[in-house]
C-alpha cells in the first residue's frame, strides 16, 4: 500500500534555491563583511561567545592550512600585545580580528561549521536589512510551496545554514515573504544532515511517523541517511543549477513515493498522495 505524505521537509541549496546564489552571492558577501561586522559587534555577548568557540576550535583544527593561519595569527597577537598596556591588551588586540582569515578560509571550502553558519546569518541579516541582498529561488518554488500549503501539507526546512539564515532567505525572496508557509525550521544544531539520528529527532519534534515525511534534497548522501530513517525521499537534480522557466522537457510527475529515491528537476513535477495534515498545523510554528 502506498504511504500517504503529510509533511514535506526541504533542503535549500540545489532544491529551492540555486547553489550559484549561495556560492556566488551569499558566501562572498559574508567573507567580505565578516571583519567589519565583528568590529562593530565585538562587545555583544552572543558574538563574544561565538568568537571564543571559533578560536578554541581553530586551535584544535588539524588541517595544515588552518594551523598555518593560526600560527600567523599567534604572531600577530604577540605583536599586538607588545604594543598595548598590560591592563588593556586583551580587549584591544581582540580575537575577533584574528579569526577573520580562518573564517574566510572556512567559507572558501564551504565547511558545514555551526558557529560560522550563525555568524554568517547575522551578517546576512544586516545585508538584507540594508537592501544589499535579495534571495533568488527557482521560478516554480513559490507557487508550488503555496499549493502544498493550501493542500494542508506541513512544510519544514532542514539546511546546514542557520535557522536565522533560512528565514532571511525565504523572507526576502523575489517572490516576497514565504516564511508563513513553513511550520518548522531545522539546522545542524539538531545534528548533521548525513546522520540517521538527525532525521529521527526531526520527526520527534514534528510528532509524525517518518514514513509520512518526504524529504527533497540535491544530495544523495543525505537521502541515504533519510531512507535509513524510514523517510520518503526525492532527489532534486536541477539542470545546470540555474533558476529556469518554461522547461521544454518536463519529466512525468511523481504520483507516489516508494522507499528509493526518485528524481525531478522541478518541484512542480511532484504530485503526492497526501494525508490530511490540517491538525498538525495547530500551534506547531517553530
Amino acid at each position: 500500500m502506498t504511504t500517504l505524505i503529510s509533511h514535506i521537509l526541504l533542503d535549500i541549496e540545489g532544491t529551492t534555491c540555486p547553489v550559484s546564489f549561495v556560492s556566488g552571492t551569499l558566501f562572498p558577501y559574508a567573507a567580505r563583511e565578516l571583519g567589519p561586522f565583528l568590529e562593530r559587534h565585538q562587545q555583544e555577548v552572543k558574538v563574544q561567545e561565538l568568537v571564543a568557540t571559533i578560536f578554541q576550535d581553530w586551535q584544535q583544527d588539524p588541517d595544515p592550512i588552518a594551523q598555518q593561519l593560526f600560527h600567523n595569527a599567534a604572531g600577530q597577537e604577540i605583536r599586538g600585545e607588545e604594543e598595548e598596556s598590560k591592563d588593556s591588551r586583551s580587549d584591544n588586540v581582540g580575537k575577533h580580528k584574528l579569526i577573520v582569515p580562518y573564517l574566510q578560509w572556512l567559507i572558501s571550502v564551504d565547511l558545514k561549521y555551526t558557529p560560522l553558519k550563525e555568524l554568517q546569518g547575522m551578517v546576512w541579516n544586516e545585508g538584507y536589512g540594508r537592501g544589499e541582498l535579495k534571495s533568488t529561488l527557482f521560478d516554480e518554488v513559490a507557487d508550488t510551496l503555496q499549493r502544498w500549503h493550501e493542500q494542508g501539507l506541513v512544510l519544514g526546512v532542514y539546511s546546514s545554514g542557520s535557522i536565522a539564515a533560512q528565514k532571511l532567505l525565504y523572507g526576502h525572496s523575489q517572490a516576497g515573504d514565504l516564511r508563513p508557509l513553513f511550520q518548522y525550521w531545522f539546522d545542524t544544531h539538531i545534528g548533521s544532515k548525513h546522520e540517521v539520528d538527525s532525521y529521527r529527532h526531526i520527526c520527534e519534534v514534528m510528532q509524525v511517523n517518518p514514513q509520512q515525511v518526504l524529504f527533497i534534497s540535491d544530495c544523495e548522501a543525505e537521502l541515504e541517511a533519510e531512507v535509513q530513517s524510514n523517510l520518503q525521499v526525492i532527489l532534486s537534480d536541477r539542470d545546470n543549477d540555474q533558476p529556469v522557466s518554461n522547461n521544454p522537457n518536463p519529466q512525468k510527475p511523481t504520483t507516489s513515493i516508494a522507499g528509493t529515491p526518485r528524481q525531478v528537476s522541478r518541484l512542480d513535477q511532484i504530485e503526492l498522495l497526501t494525508k490530511d495534515a490540517t491538525h498538525y498545523q495547530q500551534g506547531k510554528h517553530r
